[in-house]
């Protein structure tokens, strides 16, 4: 994923056919994702839910180091414009994605604010109190420039980074619903990338866990059966056409 200058945008994303990969530890695994073919860096940030694996000061000297802003992405819980800016400015961070609850009137504010700054919101399957994640996409398309699925887990509260799958049925229910790119995470792995992307048809895929060894880093082998898997189904797909 990238962002890509245009005449009517300071930054239009690009992510059909992209792969994320969240989680990231320090620079070395950074550079490690970037040379096996990952597109999109995600480092979870201010959440409250699941340990940070950097910390904003880190994540600006690793954008800083690797001169790539544009496949960075600041994963983070806050819910207030004024915050999340402070958190952009602080890290250099030019993308961030949203798994928190947050007002249309916040995102308003922050889009006004920072025209240049590329969102993606979470779109959160499973949780009992919202039976349809497509009217969270329909009251939010006009304020961010991506959405991406992933799964609740009912045993801890986690809303993403959670290990584990969700019903793809639905996930495919936004992507048709959607205006905007939507991105689909939740326990994928090398083993079920490829068909979670033949039924869900997403734009991108982001995986964390799933390419981890048991000490919870990045394992060389895994990231590129990934990404060799994932980028087979994108061609896959282009190559067949859209289904119905």
């Amino acid at each position: 994923m990238s962002l890509e200058a245009g005449p009517e945008s300071p930054g239009r994303l690009k992510i059909q056919g992209s792969i994320q990969v969240a989680g990231i530890a320090d620079e070395r695994e950074a550079r490690l994702l970037i040379e096996c073919g990952v597109d999109f860096l995600g480092f979870p940030v201010n959440v409250p839910v699941h340990r940070e694996d950097v910390t904003g000061k880190e994540v600006a000297k690793i954008i800083a180091s690797i001169g790539l802003p544009e496949c960075v992405v600041l994963i983070t819980y806050l819910d207030r414009s004024g915050d999340i800016s402070a958190l952009c400015h602080r890290t250099g961070g030019r993308i961030v994605q949203l798994h928190g609850d947050i007002e249309k009137r916040e995102l308003a504010r922050l889009k006004a604010a920072h025209p240049e700054l590329r969102i993606i919101k979470s779109v959160i399957i499973g949780e009992p109190d919202r039976p349809d994640p497509s009217a969270e996409v329909a009251a939010l398309s006009g304020y961010v420039d991506a959405f991406i699925t992933d799964t609740f887990d009912a045993s801890t509260g986690a809303r993403g980074a959670t290990g584990k799958t969700h019903d793809w049925r639905t996930s495919r229910a936004v992507v048709e619903s959607s205006p905007h790119p939507v991105i689909l995470a939740g326990g994928l792995t090398p083993d079920n990338v490829r068909r979670a992307i033949c039924r869900v048809r997403p734009s991108g895929v982001d995986v964390h866990t799933g390419v981890e060894n048991a000490a919870g880093r990045k394992d060389p082998d895994l990231v590129r059966a990934f990404v060799s898997e994932a980028r087979g189904a994108f061609a896959e797909n282009v190559s067949h056409g859209p289904t119905g």
